[in-house]
């Protein structure tokens, strides 16, 4: 393949994404057009809709608001829900801080306002604390089996056990069985937004956790290698770093 068959494949990725209209950032060039949207984006191993989910999980945990709008009208247009898009920034809420789904949650209403798409009501909440962490148990030993309580998931520890009980019933038990997402989509929030944040040993964990959901090793691959134009190369080939390890 030549540059000028990735541009021609990048035009028509981003035309077939954004629209006719579709305006190219000024001072890249083709960088984007190319590698990007020529490339990664058409790439073998994850379908489109993944994709994007992948793209929206790795902005929403910045949270990158500009480009994070492109990426949820497009999603939209691929096929997700409103509902799927809320869970993707509920969940990556866990892991970048409750308060970067102030600025994100407030975008996504802004943006199906605009479509006149209601925004999702929120599930009901009526689980006990004990039910909380007897299910969130569970579905930890789905995905991580004995490394489930390894390391800061320890039950002995001391010192993470002052906040990994709430991790268990509200990450685990509470936003892991949310409506909205399926468990293998969940999967790829985590393995996104964990390279988005700079975190490959959650990333080589939750890659591992991802095969017990149904997602293959090249999905998951492809998953971070989806994050690198977004949030960095480098981010991205450390969690392609340590997964690599958690696969051997």
């Amino acid at each position: 393949m030549t540059r000028q068959d990735l541009r021609r494949q990048g035009e028509e990725t981003l035309q077939r994404l954004f629209g006719a209209d579709h305006r190219q950032q000024a001072g890249f060039a083709n960088l984007l057009t190319e590698p990007v949207f020529g490339g990664v984006w058409n790439r073998p191993g994850l379908g489109l809709a993944d994709r994007m989910l992948c793209v929206i999980a790795a902005l929403g945990t910045g949270p990158r608001l500009k480009p994070l709008r492109r990426h949820i009208v497009a999603g939209l247009e691929l096929g997700l829900s409103a509902e799927a898009i809320r869970e993707i920034l509920v969940q990556c809420a866990l892991y970048a801080g409750f308060s970067a789904a102030e600025e994100t949650l407030a975008l996504a209403a802004e943006i199906f306002a605009d479509r006149g798409i209601p925004f999702p009501a929120d599930p009901p909440e009526d689980a006990s604390l004990e039910e909380l962490t007897a299910r969130g148990a569970e579905l930890m030993r789905t995905l991580h089996g004995a490394r489930a309580t390894q390391g800061y998931a320890a039950p002995d520890n001391p010192t993470t056990g002052a906040l990994y009980p709430t991790a268990i019933q509200y990450g685990y038990g509470e936003i892991w069985f949310r409506p909205g997402l399926e468990r293998r989509q969940r999967a790829l929030v985590a393995v996104a937004g964990f390279t988005a944040l700079r975190l490959p040993e959650q990333v080589g964990k939750f890659g591992q956790s991802a095969l017990n959901v149904g997602l293959s090793k090249t999905e998951v691959i492809e998953a971070i290698i989806q994050t690198a134009p977004y949030t960095g190369f480098p981010p991205a080939l450390n969690a392609l770093g340590a997964l690599s390890a958690a696969f051997a």
